[in-house]
């Protein structure tokens, strides 16, 4: 008789809207099957979204004339090696707040703050580590590229433009400790919970006198390196949530929730604490954060496979552009690809099941094998088999159906003690094809068609690094 573990979570697969530049529709289907949505159509200030029954375009929710985004998090959120920047034009309506040259604590009621088409770096550069707001940015961050594809998507939906406004608050090595609401203030860190406040502030006041409606969408949490051994990452980042959830709703009146936004770190620490957590809290909370997936798709800098280069950041801009336009414009109930169950079917086989936003799962061919320093995982395409005694060898992998991996181990598994793990340790090299990558990966996709609106990168979902334990 099988066992089965199971993933506590309602899990709806969910089909992409997918873009290419100038706005034409990649891969298009509503996310509700058999209801495909196309272009044209209506909507205003305040409309929510709706999928054409009959096969029109679907009215896309736009609550506000300006949608705010809220980045926050470590080096990766504020650009570390990501130069030069490229995104150094606004091909839309999109915007960041101008600070000038003012000093902390910027007062949000200062008459010289101004509205700014978003470029990159957004915000001012850093100008010595550590740093924070408004003095924090050190290249081309996920931000425009994220607003840039939201527009894409929106206008390519039914004709009409989307008008995003993003903050980055982020502390280049600081954990998460710094970017909570009442962080300890030393030197210059712990400002950036406090900053995201300013911002918000000063943008409502801004919006306002120009006749504009504003709030805030989403939060993108870009972090995790900082916490890679902290166990109690998951229970901090939903705390921050909470924190925003009660602090920024107050500031611009709306009554819609925001959405957090976390990607995994695949760079720091086998096992990674904060890389478990920044799936599993979309798993354990999935109306209020989504994992966007990994990011060891993208190409990282040869110099620490840690930081991301610039067209990595383009590209996971990209990626979170997707999912916000899925969740926050849509309204639908995107998930990343990710394992649900995980079953014994023989001695030496097991069966994990998968979220899939797009079936059906492939393998990826051009990216380097994993753990070809592992004789034991050699075969595994970055699944991983272990006990507490030591590895366990997989001898093939394969898929069964559109959504399910059959693992063959080489010997009988054994009774108990067994987990599951995918993308979560090292062996030394790096991902060294199609481009420098990071030291965690896998080969698993799925089948979405999206293709950045900007890099023209198509972007499949790759699935999370995860641990299960098998029954």
């Amino acid at each position: 008789m099988s066992r089965t573990t199971r993933i506590p979570s309602p899990i709806v697969v969910t089909f992409l809207i997918g873009s290419t530049l100038g706005g034409a529709i990649a891969g298009c289907s509503s996310g509700k099957s058999g209801n495909p949505s196309g272009t044209g159509g209506n909507g205003g200030a305040g409309d929510a979204a709706t999928d054409g029954a009959d096969g029109s375009a679907p009215i896309l929710a736009r609550p506000w004339d300006w949608a705010s985004v809220v980045g926050t998090g470590q080096s990766l959120a504020v650009g570390q090696m990501g130069i030069p920047a490229v995104t150094t034009s606004q091909p839309y309506g999109n915007l960041q707040l101008s600070t000038g040259k003012l000093p902390w604590p910027v007062d949000p009621n200062d008459p010289t703050l101004a509205m700014v088409p978003l470029t990159e770096p957004i915000g001012r550069p850093s100008t010595a580590y550590p740093s924070s707001w408004p003095t924090n940015i050190a290249g081309e961050t996920p931000h425009a590229s994220m607003a840039d594809q939201i527009t894409a998507l929106a206008q390519a939906a039914d004709g009409r433009d989307y008008v995003g406004v993003h903050s980055e608050v982020g502390e280049n090595g600081q954990g998460i400790v710094y970017l909570k609401k009442g962080a300890p203030q030393v030197g210059v860190n712990g400002h950036a919970y406090q900053a995201t406040l300013i911002e918000i502030q000063a943008i409502t006041r801004l919006a306002t006198a120009m006749g504009k409606t504003f709030g805030v969408g989403a939060i993108i949490v870009t972090h995790g390196e900082a916490d890679a051994g902290n166990a109690t990452y998951e229970s901090d980042l939903y705390q921050l949530w909470t924190d925003y959830q009660t602090d920024l709703p107050a500031l611009t009146g709306q009554t819609q929730k925001i959405l957090m936004i976390t990607s995994q770190q695949n760079a720091v620490n086998d096992r990674a604490a904060s890389t478990l957590a920044q799936w599993k809290i979309g798993v354990d909370h999935p109306g209020d954060v989504v994992c966007s997936g990994p990011k060891y798709q993208y190409p990282y800098y040869a110099g620490d496979h840690v930081h991301l280069i610039t067209d990595g950041y383009r590209q996971l801009g990209e990626k979170y552009g997707q999912i916000y336009f899925e969740r926050v414009v849509l309204g639908h109930d995107w998930q990343p690809l990710a394992p649900t169950t995980v079953e014994r079917t023989d001695t030496r086989t097991l069966t994990v099941h998968f979220h899939v936003p797009v079936p059906p799962l492939v393998w990826e061919t051009t990216f380097t094998p994993p753990h070809q320093s592992t004789p034991e995982w050699q075969a595994g395409n970055g699944f991983e088999l272990r006990t507490s005694a030591g590895r366990i060898a997989i001898a093939s992998v394969d898929f069964a159906g559109d959504d399910a991996v059959v693992i063959t181990t080489a010997a009988d598994l054994p009774a108990s003690g067994v987990l599951l793990d995918y993308a979560l340790a090292t062996d030394g090299p790096a991902m060294s094809a199609p481009f420098v990558g990071t030291v965690r990966w896998g080969l698993l996709r799925d089948s979405d068609p999206f293709v950045g609106a900007a890099t023209q990168v198509p972007q499949p979902n790759y699935a999370v690094a995860f641990e299960l334990p098998v029954p």
